[in-house]
């Protein structure tokens, strides 16, 4: 990299009142670093254009980039168009370096997605639309490559329209004020429409604001490589873009690490407020900055401060890392894409592999999702990647910095764990000198949740200082699951109770029952494994849609179709990473190479083969040391271990989950109260997975839940005859819903699910095929006559979480409460949530025929009604309000006596005759 060593102290004077930065995204082939070239080349930033195929492009500065004609690193140019400065980022568009392109969205003001006008929204065009969703980025479209023959305008608008969002607008059309075009604009925005109703136009600032909230995404046509349709872009961006406003408080977000070739470690990172100045120490962060370097390519200038906007590298910074939010920024959600691939490397006989595992460490500072793993048992490296390209990108990386050739062999499935019902975890840890009990409850989250940490833990049973520090210790490591070792993922982990002693605690004394207890709840639940699925689009001639439908079908995939576009048939469909590697290449060849496939990462669901899968990793939890589930206790002055199985006798706080159960008449022992408990709540969940399945099936956006039949593999070569000894000891609590808490008497509440409930009667499930609205006011009238009789708390809750920005809404309807759920937030959640809040003072019943709720329910304290015993209380109370009031004979008259309870009927009696006198 060259150093122009010209200050740039007059960069920052300069610089336009309007500035924008604007990232490129793209699907591999659809031209982005072509339409780059024209962009610099008609801002004046570059003399000529470059070529992808000459290996000439400005921003393709690494070797590999150039001879492999794709972009792998992000780069950043800065050039002025008309009044508005535009710093560029150009991202990969290769799908095995997508993990590089999310984490620069996190920085951009705006997006401009390229499409390839030759073969329109790709599947991984679909993914970055997702992604500029999730994190909100507002976004210009440029179709390009209309120059080649048989593209169709009106056709790509509508696919646009279709497979993206309604509202994708051609832009020149709106230019050229066409009636129809402003007309299907505007019903984009109410108050747009309003505007455009009132006017006949529509104001460039309304534009800009629809823009920016993502109702509107002006698209462009044209030709990159002859430079068509670039101005009109640019002239678009300055137009319809509004630059931020930031807070003066020094704020940053770091999107990249990289090394220059001199060595120095390069921090890149967006000003979000204030200002940066080199010298200057950054709020808690080691070192300080020594230079600030404003990126073109390849070369840099450099800079005496950075404003609120600006996209800089910065050195002298170590131990910063990609997401990380400096001063007042706050950091970066996890990331959406994640390598599903390991790998195990290779290193020459005479290579030290502990010094390359530390230049290994080095690179995965720069890429993250590399995730180097150092197996300790069979002293070997291993490395997650997304695909094949990637492997061979950073083999020739380490060969380029470190001098050493690898191998990477067959890469194997990255496997994750969750759970499939709730648990109590408890960790114990009380060497001598030492104490610290945590007690934890594990529930399974939404597909796709993560980990999530909270506590519903009293200050004045545990400090709120060590109950943040449990939290931490929660959050600071990746927790192993008990089946295959895979990282566990979607639960919801909460801290309910725990002890510390005012002499003897320390802060590592938690980490180590924190860990314990997470460990030994994931011995006690119901285990499910994990795997990625692909979601895949296959376009191809109709004579081959048979064999492409056996294969499906043989790869454990499921699909929809076929449908016809053109001549082509269109398959779309998921299917297991497993099953499908490799298959795009036996898909061009019986196709003939007329097939086209598209495959993106969905995300993690149940494993298909599990039981295979288990039995040949054979991981063992016992023996894993590391992740024990045994607590430490202490006794005549020395500590000594208790197996998990056993650590519920010993712990020294009682469990805020204690079952309670009936007395049984002549009293019985504890045990046997615990198990009639676990009959008679099994006894209940009546619902077979036929019955669940054809709910979910029904229900609008369904969550579903699947329950793995897999156990929880705990063998080892001496465990069987201890096994065998707990295995009465055992089964109760491991099958046990989590407890009653006793509740004083207070209000009665009945939460219903109302979409479950829909669609397991079966005359709202009829109405509901024709009219979704009419059963759910059906079954709200329903509901209002049985609150009337009943007199206790009615509240009905709908799923609404699918809602794009939906905030939530309650409502009283005559004498229910409806609730509609927020963005994000599933009737179940929405439940729970209120069950916990309400149950400690109140009598509250669940509606609902979830299986897995319903033991969730039976866990926070409240009971449950299946949507079959619900339909009998309510006809119950109809027939006892028919037997009341309408079971009095026919009269002509209504009399006032008829209606009164028989002694105040008698008590007017007597006032009637003069017997009595009438008292208030």
């Amino acid at each position: 990299m060259e150093d122009t060593s010209e200050n740039k102290d007059d960069l920052i004077k300069k610089r336009p009142s309007k500035h924008i930065c604007a990232g490129l995204l793209a699907h591999v082939d659809a031209g982005k670093t072509t339409l780059s070239e024209g962009i610099l080349y008609l801002g004046g930033s570059i003399r000529d254009m470059g070529r992808v195929d000459h290996g000439d492009a400005f921003l393709d500065t690494y070797e590999m980039e150039r001879e492999r004609g794709i972009t792998i690193f992000s780069k950043q140019a800065v050039m002025k168009w008309k009044d508005m400065e535009l710093t560029l980022l150009d991202t990969p568009g290769h799908v095995d370096f997508s993990a590089e392109m999310e984490r620069v969205l996190q920085v951009l003001d705006y997006a401009v997605l390229v499409i390839s006008g030759a073969d329109g929204v790709q599947g991984h065009t679909v993914t970055l639309w997702r992604l500029l969703k999730r994190y909100g980025v507002p976004v210009f479209l440029f179709v390009n490559k209309m120059d080649r023959e048989g593209t169709d305008r009106d056709a790509l608008m509508a696919e646009l329209k279709n497979r993206l969002d309604e509202g994708c607008t051609d832009f020149e059309r709106i230019s050229d004020g066409e009636p129809d075009a402003l007309e299907s604009l505007a019903v984009c925005d109410d108050e747009m429409l309003d505007e455009y109703l009132e006017t006949g136009e529509i104001s460039s600032d309304t534009l800009r604001r629809v823009v920016a909230e993502r109702k509107v995404f002006p698209c462009w046509f044209g030709s990159a490589l002859r430079a068509e349709g670039i101005t009109e872009l640019l002239d678009g961006i300055r137009e319809y873009s509004v630059c931020p406003e930031y807070p003066e408080a020094f704020g940053a977000k770091v999107y990249k690490i990289a090394r220059d070739p001199q060595g120095n470690r390069l921090t890149y990172l967006k000003v979000t407020g204030g200002d940066l100045k080199v010298k200057e120490t950054l709020p808690g962060i080691g070192g300080k900055v020594n230079q600030i370097r404003i990126y073109s390519g390849d070369k840099y200038e450099l800079a005496q401060n950075a404003q609120a906007g600006m996209v800089c590298a910065v050195t002298g910074l170590e131990g910063t890392y990609p997401g990380q939010g400096i001063g007042a920024e706050s950091d970066s959600d996890i990331p959406v894409l994640e390598p599903v691939l390991t790998y195990r490397i290779e290193l020459p006989e005479e290579c030290d592999v502990h010094a390359m595992l530390l230049n290994l460490r080095q690179l995965e500072e720069e890429e993250p999702e590399l995730h180097i793993v150092w197996a300790e048992e069979t002293q070997e490296i291993h490395i997650q990647l997304m695909g094949e390209v990637q492997t061979e990108v950073l083999q020739h990386l380490i060969k380029e910095r470190y001098g050493v050739l690898t191998e990477f062999r067959e890469g194997r499935i990255i496997y994750k764990e969750t759970i499939a019902g709730p648990a109590e975890g408890v960790g114990h840890f009380e060497p001598l000198r030492h104490y610290a009990e945590v007690h934890l409850l594990l529930e399974p989250g939404e597909r796709g949740s993560g980990m999530q940490f909270a506590s519903e833990c009293s200050e004045d049973i545990l400090d709120r200082n060590w109950q943040r520090l449990i939290l931490t210790h929660l959050d600071e490591k990746e927790h192993r699951g008990v089946l295959t070792g895979s990282a566990l993922t979607d639960v919801r982990i909460t801290l309910i109770s725990g002890r510390a002693h005012q002499k003897h605690t320390e802060g590592g004394d938690f980490r180590q029952a924190t860990y314990r207890a997470v460990r030994q709840g994931l011995m006690k639940a119901r285990s499910v494994l994990l795997e990625p699925y692909y979601d895949f689009r296959m376009e191809l001639p109709m004579e081959n849609v048979g064999k492409a439908m056996n294969d499906i079908q043989r790869m454990n995939g499921t699909f929809s179709g076929p449908e016809t576009e053109g001549e082509l048939a269109v398959l779309t469909g998921s299917a297991p990473v497993s099953e499908m590697r490799g298959y795009q290449k036996e898909f061009a060849a019986y196709t003939g190479g007329f097939g086209r496939m598209f495959c993106t990462l969905k995300g993690y669901d149940i494993c298909h083969n599990a039981e295979e899968v288990v039995a040949e990793i054979g991981y063992d939890p016992e023996s894993d040391l590391e992740n024990t589930a045994d607590s430490v206790f202490c006794a005549h002055g020395a500590g000594f271990i208790v197996p998990w199985y056993q650590v519920e006798d010993h712990m020294h706080v009682e469990s805020p989950l204690k079952h309670t159960s009936e007395q049984a008449e002549g009293g019985e022992q504890r045990r046997s109260a615990k198990a009639a408990a676990v009959r008679a709540a099994s006894r209940k969940i009546e619902l077979t997975q036929e019955e669940l399945d054809a709910i979910y099936v029904r229900t609008p956006d369904p969550v579903r839940r699947n329950v793995s039949s897999t156990p929880v593999k705990v063998s080892s070569d001496q465990a069987d005859e201890r096994r065998k000894m707990r295995q009465d000891e055992t089964s109760d609590r491991k099958n046990m819903p989590s407890g009653k808490r006793k509740k004083p008497d207070g209000e009665e509440y009945l939460l219903v699910d109302g979409y479950n409930i829909i669609f397991a009667w079966d005359e709202l499930r009829e109405l509901s095929e024709i009219d979704l609205a009419a059963a759910r006011g059906k079954l709200a009238d329903i509901l209002c006559n049985y609150q009337g009789y009943r007199k206790c708390t009615l509240i009905l809750v709908f799923d609404a979480y699918k809602v794009e920005g939906n905030p939530g809404e309650i409502s009283k309807y005559h004498n229910i409460h409806i609730v509609y759920t927020k963005e994000a937030e599933t009737a179940d959640q929405y439940i729970e949530k209120t069950v916990r809040k309400i149950s400690r003072n109140h009598h509250v019943v669940v509606a609902t025929s979830d299986a897995l709720e319903q033991v969730i329910i039976l866990g926070q304290g409240a009971h449950r009604m299946s949507a079959a015993g619900l339909k009998e209380e309510v006809e119950l109370a109809l027939k006892e309000i028919r037997g009341e009031h309408l079971g009095r004979g026919d009269i002509l008259r209504t009399y006032l006596f008829d209606y009164l309870e028989d002694d105040t009927a008698k008590e007017m009696e007597q006032v009637r005759l003069g017997r009595k006198n009438w008292t208030v």
